[in-house]
């Protein structure tokens, strides 16, 4: 059978036609995406954290693949959920066994696609590290202290090099209260907001050292405030 020069033309066009089709798919990139390690050095024990944020519009659909080529997220919106999920933030169990966590969560790449309510696609990269920040040493209160003063507490701790943030996290369980800050990397004190710590009180301090591309290392102490409680 004989092509023509017409049909051969017409072809071309109709593959070329298909081509372009495929690239002006729209693929969009993830508002953020993220995945992290955490360690607390006092407990022992570490996480890896995953983030990611779809922008305005929520996902029907995401799925994360790891560097090996594995699947470690893979969730689907119910029929019910229309307007699917903005935003989600996935935490691994915090084991004692930190280098069965890294053979979980292996360093490199992790791949995140997705699919928005209204058909979009997404994509988006994130890269895991296992290297850790140095932690900081308690300087006051010094670890386990008591009669620590309620008003004008100034928090201090000592430098760590190559550290883009601190967190502090002072917790108190059966008051059900805690106060989180997050200070630049060239911080050495915080100051207690007045009126937050009771008398007589013991309160959990944990200071965290936070690299640049998310890693955290966290020690953690008790302090107790002076004079008695009051009910």
């Amino acid at each position: 059978m004989k092509i023509t020069t017409k049909l051969l033309a017409a072809a071309f066009v109709l593959f070329g036609a298909h081509i372009q089709t495929v690239k002006a798919e729209n693929i969009k990139a993830f508002a953020a995406t993220s995945v992290y390690f955490e360690q607390n050095a006092t407990d022992g024990d570490g996480e890896v954290v995953l983030k990611v944020n779809g922008g305005d519009e929520g996902m029907s659909k995401l799925k994360v693949v790891s560097p090996d080529g594995r699947t470690v997220i893979d969730f689907t919106a119910s029929d019910a959920s229309t307007l699917g999920i903005r935003q989600f933030v996935f935490e691994s169990p915090e084991p004692e066994d930190i280098e069965g966590l890294k053979m979980a969560y292996k360093e490199g790449v992790y791949t995140f696609t997705g699919i928005t309510s209204s058909g979009d696609k997404l994509h988006g990269k994130a890269e895991l590290s296992h290297k850790l920040p140095n932690t900081v040493s308690f300087i006051q209160p010094k670890a386990n202290a008591h009669d620590v003063i309620v008003e004008d507490l100034i928090i201090n701790w000592t430098s760590v090099r190559n550290v883009s943030a601190y967190i502090i996290k002072i917790d108190q369980e059966d008051l059900d209260v805690n106060l989180e800050a997050k200070l630049s990397g060239t911080s050495t004190s915080f100051a207690v907001p007045n009126g937050f710590l009771r008398l007589g009180t013991e309160y959990k301090l944990g200071i965290g050292t936070v690299k640049e591309d998310g890693n955290a290392s966290f020690i953690e102490t008790t302090f107790k405030t002076a004079g008695s409680s009051k009910s």
